[in-house]
């Protein structure tokens, strides 16, 4: 479909058609018709600028039609309240989680000790999964590149068990929290340097 404007002229007659409207396919090859026969029979030329016009309002008219329909399925596309929410994240949910609350807390190298900042990050953690009392979380632990497999594994399972032990002391129902140990098969920043060891030495909370 396409947009048309039309400039007819029949000899000295002539006709300014002028239309933003949708025209099907079908309806152009209506119109070159009324063009070619409006040129060969003079006579006609009158009932074919009333075809042309009828054609025009029509489709006009279809257009806005089609228009209201598809304002109409959008926007009750857009009022699913069960998947989007208008100011962030669906509360109790694995995004509500990262972005108001906190996923991660970080160890230092060969520890499984929590730092301030990582108790302060689970005192909130609690606080949340303290309003969604049905949700449960499983703990990853992880580690960064160094280090043997087994010994990596080992240590995560230790952060995992550090970040579990500590939500419950606040309150957290130890059924609700499982861990999983992935060493330093998961690294969540690819490299080589501290930075990245620093990002990878960590341990991340998933609601289930």
């Amino acid at each position: 479909m396409g947009r048309l404007l039309c400039l007819i002229v029949y000899g000295t007659d002539s006709i300014l058609i002028m239309t933003l409207c949708h025209f099907e396919l079908i309806e152009l090859r209506v119109l070159k018709l009324f063009f070619r026969v409006g040129r060969e029979k003079p006579m006609y030329r009158r009932y074919l600028m009333i075809g042309v016009a009828a054609i025009a309002l029509s489709a006009c008219a279809g257009n806005k039609s089609g228009d209201t329909d598809t304002t109409l399925m959008d926007s009750s596309v857009m009022s699913d309240d069960s998947v989007f929410v208008d100011d962030g994240p669906m509360p109790g949910t694995q995004a509500d989680l990262v972005v108001n609350v906190g996923d991660r807390v970080f160890f230092d190298t060969d520890s499984h000790t929590l730092t301030q900042q990582a108790r302060m990050t689970l005192e909130n953690q609690a606080t949340w999964l303290a309003q969604y009392g049905t949700l449960e979380v499983t703990i990853e632990g992880h580690a960064d590149e160094r280090g043997t497999r087994e010994y990596n594994l080992a240590l995560g399972e230790r952060r995992a068990n550090a970040i579990r032990s500590y939500l419950t002391a606040l309150g957290v129902e130890p059924s609700r929290i499982t861990t999983v140990s992935y060493g330093k098969e998961r690294p969540a920043v690819a490299g080589s340097d501290t930075n990245a060891w620093a990002q990878n030495r960590r341990g991340v909370s998933k609601v289930e």
